[in-house]
């Protein structure tokens, strides 16, 4: 008897410090993913779900492997090697292929912010903030997270930003309770089970080709790579902390992939099947202002507000994350002092990166008109294609080094998942870019 219940209590001590080891290690892949619905994200999700209704849901469940896969690798070249990516490339490849990298990395994440910039001011207008005053208490905010010369406060309180994007579940479930769908949650559960092309005369082939693109390209982005394995370093994770690396990884995969669905789902019941007829928006600011319009009463109002606050703090979390991968990343080729564990005093460029990253593109968004707002778009999908082929083969090539990763290696298995993502990822993203650039390249 005393054998059982010593051997009860060992388990449940030993179950006990996996959680506590877990809790602990859990922030960058969950950060990561999460603020990969950022501003852009939030409007191509809530287009998708006004056009196409509930038939697009299926790709969310092709979504989560695609983004595990990749994102799990940076965790273990960060943990195996201490190395930010951006520095891996320069030592494994060369400074040619390392300031290549480093150059468009730069560049894309720059228009990246600019457009995290538009999507706040965009949602702080909702509550008659003005923009100038958006730009300059959010920059504010967000020079003092990093401020805190902790990574483990920084974390912290990015960790809180994310739980703002759960506000969309509630605006879901508030639009199917106006009852426009016929068969209620059925259809929805049909639209993650039973892939449909089906989607009406008013979306045209070009149309639904980039919007399928829109989805799949957005999963995979250059700065979520430089971003989580610089995040995995500064934290300071350590090779017997990959397991619970994978963990959080798959946490934020499933998480951020949710939150998706859940916005397809509310926009596809308020506007794809509202009973006066196909509703089309544009972008989150758009329908956010269109809630009140086909949700009745209160309800309306809210979900409008929760649309606002989402479009918000995607683009808090956008913004805060591309700014530090960029900083992150300058510093590794540089050789500056690059960690959130330094001071200001201690690590100067890397803060001064980061808030001229910020200045910079927030003062763009302030005066930048809708056509210079179309070109920036545009402009931020030729560079993004032009660095995300690199930056996952350069990826898979240093993952499969046996000299520097050892026993973590990739295995056959992981070989084939993650040149098969590749691939598909490089070709939808480029021929996203071109319909981008080319509007009627597809018709």
């Amino acid at each position: 008897m005393n054998y059982w219940i010593s051997k009860l209590i060992h388990r449940v001590l030993r179950l006990k410090r996996r959680w506590v080891m877990l809790l602990a290690v859990i922030g960058p892949g969950v950060i990561t993913m999460v603020a990969d619905n950022d501003a852009g994200g939030i409007s191509t999700y809530a287009s998708t779900g006004a056009k196409t209704g509930f038939n697009m849901l299926w790709a969310f469940i092709l979504l989560v492997p695609m983004a595990y896969f990749i994102q799990e690798m940076t965790v273990r070249l960060g943990a195996v090697t201490k190395r930010g990516h951006a520095e891996a490339i320069f030592d494994g490849f060369g400074p040619g292929w390392g300031w290549f990298a480093i150059f468009n990395l730069a560049l894309v994440n720059w228009l990246t912010l600019v457009t995290e910039y538009i999507g706040m001011t965009q949602a702080a207008r909702i509550f008659g903030v003005p923009e100038w005053l958006t730009f300059t208490l959010v920059t504010a905010l967000l020079m003092a997270i990093v401020f805190s010369g902790r990574y483990w406060t920084f974390e912290r309180i990015t960790l809180f930003f994310c739980l703002f994007n759960l506000v969309y579940i509630p605006a879901a479930i508030w639009a199917m309770r106006t009852h426009n769908v016929a068969d209620g949650w059925l259809s929805v559960g049909r639209g993650f089970l039973t892939p449909s092309f089906d989607f009406g005369p008013a979306l045209g082939t070009s149309a639904l080709f980039t919007l399928i693109m829109a989805n799949i390209g957005t999963t995979i982005t250059p700065w979520q790579i430089f971003f989580q394995q610089s995040a995995v370093v500064d934290k300071g994770m350590d090779i017997k902390d990959i397991k619970y690396g994978k963990i959080d990884t798959l946490a934020g995969a499933l998480l951020t992939c949710g939150v998706a669905a859940f916005i397809v789902i509310a926009t596809a019941a308020a506007f794809h099947h509202h009973p006066g007829g196909q509703i089309i928006v544009e972008s989150a600011a758009e329908t956010a202002n269109r809630m009140p319009d086909v949700m009745a009463g209160r309800l309306g109002l809210w979900a409008k507000g929760l649309f606002a606050i989402g479009l918000f703090d995607a683009g808090l979390l956008g913004a805060l994350c591309i700014s530090l991968a960029t900083s992150w990343s300058l510093g590794e080729v540089f050789g500056w002092a690059h960690s959130l564990n330094e001071s200001v005093r201690e690590a100067p460029w890397f803060y001064v990166a980061y808030l001229v990253m910020l200045t910079s593109a927030g003062a763009v968004s302030l005066v930048a008109s809708t056509h210079v707002q179309d070109v920036i778009t545009i402009f931020v999908q030729v560079v993004a294609v032009v660095l995300l082929p690199s930056a996952l083969v350069f990826l898979i090539l240093l993952l499969n080094d046996k000299p520097l990763m050892g026993e973590h290696v990739n295995t056959p298995t992981q070989n084939i998942a993650n040149w098969s993502i590749t691939g598909l990822v490089i070709v939808v993203s480029t021929a996203y870019a071109l319909s981008v650039i080319f509007p009627d390249l597809f018709t």
